[in-house]
């Protein structure tokens, strides 16, 4: 008998994003310790900084496509469990070294292990929920990455005051006790039996690989993960130059903003029922509405409203740009579809911080950078609309495929 998947199998591929999330968040409170206690190292400030922070990401961003691609070839359900394992290993292991390098390396580590989770627990999703069900789970993800890192900043912090510059990396162990309890609540799932003719209704709308589709769905998720992240990374910078100085109050408006994100996975699930042209209008819109009121502001609460309306939009894109990118790939090219996508968001996070740098430079500061950013999300939002509609217009049949799929 066909086991079907549930509740309880939705959380444990949701609780895996977790582990993506403690990349970077889970440092961040003891980035100062860090820097004492390597400061006689050459270097130690970009080792520390380019190293052992942002390593996991710059390898979630190489092997995100490999990690998809072996998700395809050799199953989901082994290869996520090791990832689990492994990375709970690794992920301690800084606790126990004194060298800096060897730190780094075993960050690498890390991060080829969260580009396997992330890419594998969401092509997992794909493979046991079908239709609006499989939309709300991946969606969903959004939503507990930006809870979670609230919680793993503190936990960090705690780790931190407790036990120095060693204590946050404790905290990778919680990967152990999770791979316990997908392995007893997850099945690997069967290869063909789940995937229906691409002639059924309901059926594939792709079973050889779209490298044109996925490319470009890669390129719009790059555009909206630049705007997503800039707003994490800049908003200090913007109440600073707003005449900010207290630190706890920085942190109290930046938590404002981020609530936005979890919101607007919410909101995506009333909305997921439009179609990808007018979800992307709406998504865009927000985007753009909050970097002008952004842009506009000449007081902190003024400027963090803003951001919160920017950050709802981005919950909003995120979610869509994924199940787009997931629809309609059959299980034998999911993981790479999956794979790809994971990459395109990666690489935004290193593109935001140098693309919003250079035009500040030559735009006279961030708050004007903001608005022209502003102007090309409302213009990019319409613009998805129209294309969208001719596409509809010249491609009917194939684009009620891809919708059911």
């Amino acid at each position: 008998m066909t086991r079907k998947p549930g509740f309880m199998q939705g959380i444990m591929l949701l609780l895996p994003i977790t582990m993506a999330v403690m990349g970077i968040s889970v440092l961040t409170p003891v980035v100062h310790l860090l820097l004492e206690q390597f400061k006689d190292v050459p270097n130690h400030e970009y080792l520390v900084i380019g190293g052992v922070l942002t390593m996991p990401a710059i390898w979630v961003l190489l092997f995100s496509p490999v990690a998809g691609w072996m998700s395809d070839r050799l199953g989901r359900r082994a290869l996520l469990l090791a990832a689990m394992v492994v990375y709970a290993l690794l992920g301690t292991a800084p606790a126990f070294m004194s060298n800096l390098y060897a730190i780094i390396l075993a960050r690498a580590g890390v991060g080829i292990c969260e580009s396997v989770v992330m890419t594998v627990s969401t092509t997992m999703i794909s493979d046991y929920f079908r239709g609006r069900a499989r939309e709300r789970w991946i969606a969903s993800q959004t939503a507990v990455a930006s809870l979670s890192a609230i919680g793993i900043i503190y936990l960090g912090g705690q780790l931190g005051a407790a036990y120095g510059w060693r204590g946050p990396f404790y905290l990778y162990l919680y990967s152990l006790p999770l791979a316990v309890a997908v392995a007893i609540f997850i099945w690997e799932p069967p290869h063909e039996s789940i995937e229906p003719s691409t002639q059924q209704p309901g059926g594939p709308a792709y079973v050889v690989f779209p490298w044109a589709r996925i490319l470009g769905i890669c390129a719009l998720t790059l555009l909206a993960s630049i705007c997503f992240y800039t707003v994490i990374t800049k908003n200090a910078e913007a109440f600073v130059s707003l005449g900010l100085s207290d630190p706890a109050l920085i942190g109290k408006l930046t938590m404002l903003s981020s609530i936005g994100v979890p919101i607007g996975t919410l909101i995506y699930w009333g909305l997921a029922r439009l179609q990808t042209g007018w979800l992307l209008l709406i998504d865009f819109a927000l985007i753009g509405i909050g970097f002008l009121l952004m842009s506009r502001a000449t007081q902190p609460d003024a400027y963090a409203w803003g951001s919160f309306v920017n950050q709802i939009g981005c919950g909003l894109v995120l979610p869509t740009m994924l199940v787009w990118a997931t629809r309609g790939l059959a299980y034998s090219i999911r993981g790479r579809g999956n794979g790809l996508w994971q990459a395109a968001f990666a690489i935004g996070q290193f593109l935001s911080g140098m693309i919003v740098t250079l035009l500040s430079q030559h735009l006279g500061g961030l708050l004007p950078t903001f608005g022209i950013m502003g102007k090309l999300a409302l213009c990019f939002a319409v613009l998805a609309a129209l294309t969208d509609l001719l596409r509809r217009r010249w491609a009917p049949q194939r684009t009620t495929m891809e919708w059911q799929a």
